[in-house]
């Protein structure tokens, strides 16, 4: 069982669609019994919120539902219990490394090293752009699926 932690700055766009979309395609696979899935935030400011409605509305656009989430801070046990755990930008690994202690077993990766183009993934917070966000995160997620079926990590 492959378990993942996606983490973002409040757990209200980013993370969570990358949450609900790596659930979707495992559940397309045919093997949701294989992984845990969730995610978090480095902060504080959206606790206990829902899925920004944009970024909710993105996902409902592919037929994803995100119904009963609620942003939540990572915590330094997140670390111990999850495999990866899976920043959306260089900001948010600084603060994940801070919070877990460092990263002595290398569980903590950006999203995007996953794939061809290397990076942030887009923050529609600040952009708007919910479409380049909803790239980012699927095509991060699909890279991430094919890595994990061929026991590349």
């Amino acid at each position: 069982m492959k378990k993942i932690l996606f983490v973002c700055h409040g757990n209200i766009c980013r993370s969570p669609m990358a949450e609900y979309i790596m659930k979707h395609l495992v559940s397309q696979n045919g093997n949701v019994e294989d992984y845990v899935i969730a995610s978090a935030a480095t902060s504080t400011e959206e606790l206990g919120n829902p899925v920004y409605p944009p970024a909710r509305r993105k996902l409902a656009e592919h037929g994803i539902a995100c119904d009963g989430h609620h942003a939540r801070q990572l915590t330094r046990s997140d670390y111990d219990k999850y495999d990866l755990l899976i920043g959306m930008d260089s900001y948010n690994i600084r603060n994940m490394l801070r919070m877990c202690g460092g990263d002595p077993e290398g569980k903590i990766h950006l999203l995007l090293d996953f794939t061809d183009r290397h990076g942030d993934v887009a923050d529609p917070w600040y952009t708007g752009n919910f479409n380049a966000t909803w790239y980012d995160c699927h095509e991060g997620c699909l890279a991430l699926i094919r890595l994990i079926e061929n026991e590349e990590i």
